[in-house]
């Protein structure tokens, strides 16, 4: 009886040892989250509750500040010549390579002349044709002028009546077209001559010469190649003329273009030389926008010197314009201008600040600002004294960035300002 009772226990899970399992399973979804309450009350305890805020501060100081306008551009020659050729046909000769020094006139590269040489023979005989009618049609005017005189004479020496008035006419109407004939001629001549100097222009046009003093950057032609200048003339050579003197184009951005001016001095660095800053100088800020990308900047040319040959054509450069310098100026860190005070939550209960500590709330300010002033030159800047936020307003002026200079306020030289909280516990 007794082991067909526990059997019926073990099956119901009345047991002895499944009871111990449910009585396990209470203390642990029970016990752990009373564990949590209790270290967090012992934390709080120890703590006691209370907080110490510390002020984070830079110190005003004086000096001098450098204004500046940051933008980006590329290096090109003073004087950028692309030569080519106006006549279609086979290279025969490159005469100039890469990093070549050239001087005006140099021969650079040849056109193959057989087709040309043949048109020069054709227009030089049929000049000396047009001569030779020439030639002919004098002897025609001379002889109908001949003819006109002698029957004017004989029909004044017969009063008019070996000769009529008719056959002078016609006499005259002969030489008049000879002439004509003699005009024709000369024409003749003066349009085979005219081909000829053609025909010879488009000669020398085959030897492809430098028009400038410079260098050979690109050279975009072989031997044998095939020149096609149907449409418009090929590029053969890229030639620079003196890379001692380069120029830098860079773009400003519209927000910055008006403090840009003619004259105004600029560092730089390129990628090749990160190291080393190169000075150039504003020579124009052109008046014609750039869009990309819904962006407008305007073009702005710098002269550089580059008599050591450092930089090369179209290097990368970041120019740092100085549009402005300021001298024994009031100077606070950025930093300070960006402070904005905390909100901390006010009250003498200690055991609520402690609470709070744990589970922060909304939290109002500490020191209300002032209303913003109209002239977003006006900022406020905040002092400390004796753990409590004091504002100061202050009229700020340039900023490069790092430092502002401040126009007006009451802060001196030496006034610490503050910059952020640091808040810990005791």
């Amino acid at each position: 009886m007794n082991d067909q009772n526990s059997e019926i226990a073990k099956t119901l899970g009345l047991d002895s040892s499944s009871g111990r399992s449910i009585n396990l399973k209470r203390w642990f979804y029970w016990g752990v989250p009373l564990l949590l309450v209790v270290l967090l009350l012992v934390k709080w305890h120890m703590s006691n509750g209370d907080t110490e805020i510390r002020f984070k501060t830079r110190p005003v100081t004086r000096g001098n500040i450098t204004i500046t306008v940051t933008a980006t551009g590329n290096l090109t020659p003073t004087n950028q010549v692309e030569v080519g050729s106006e006549l279609s046909g086979i290279v025969d000769t490159v005469d100039a390579d890469y990093n070549d020094q050239v001087a005006v006139g140099q021969v650079l590269a040849k056109l193959d002349t057989s087709r040309l040489d043949a048109e020069v023979l054709q227009a030089e005989a049929m000049l000396a044709s047009a001569r030779a009618k020439v030639l002919q049609t004098k002897a025609t005017v001379n002889e109908s002028r001949n003819q006109l005189k002698r029957l004017e004479a004989v029909r004044k020496l017969s009063n008019d009546r070996a000769v009529s008035q008719q056959d002078v006419e016609a006499a005259q109407a002969l030489l008049d077209r000879a002439l004509a004939d003699e005009a024709s001629a000369s024409a003749g001549v003066d349009q085979a001559s005219a081909s000829l100097e053609a025909i010879e222009t488009d000669l020398s046009k085959t030897v492809i010469r430098s028009p400038i003093n410079g260098i050979v950057l690109a050279r975009s032609v072989e031997p044998g190649q095939t020149v096609a200048a149907s449409l418009q003339a090929p590029v053969l050579f890229t030639l620079a003329e003196d890379l001692t003197k380069m120029e830098l184009h860079v773009d400003v951005d519209e927000a910055d273009v008006a403090q840009v001016r003619e004259g105004q001095g600029s560092d730089f660095t390129v990628d090749a030389y990160p190291d080393r800053t190169f000075p150039a100088k504003i020579t124009q800020v052109r008046f014609g926008p750039k869009t990309v990308d819904g962006v407008v900047t305007y073009e702005t040319v710098l002269n550089v010197d580059n008599s050591d040959l450092l930089l090369r054509p179209g290097m990368t450069a970041t120019a740092d314009i100085i549009v402005n310098k300021i001298e024994n100026a009031i100077l606070v860190a950025n930093a300070v201008l960006r402070f904005d005070p905390p909100e901390i939550e006010e009250t003498t209960d200690n055991s609520r600040r402690g609470f709070m500590r744990l589970f922060p709330s909304r939290k109002h300010p500490a020191k209300k600002r002032t209303e913003s002033h109209p002239d977003r030159n006006h900022q406020l800047v905040w002092t400390q004294n004796n753990g409590e936020l004091i504002s100061i307003d202050v009229v700020t002026g340039e900023s490069d960035g790092t430092m502002t200079e401040i126009k007006s306020g009451d802060i001196s030289p030496g006034t610490e300002l503050v910059v952020d909280v640091i808040n810990t516990g005791k």
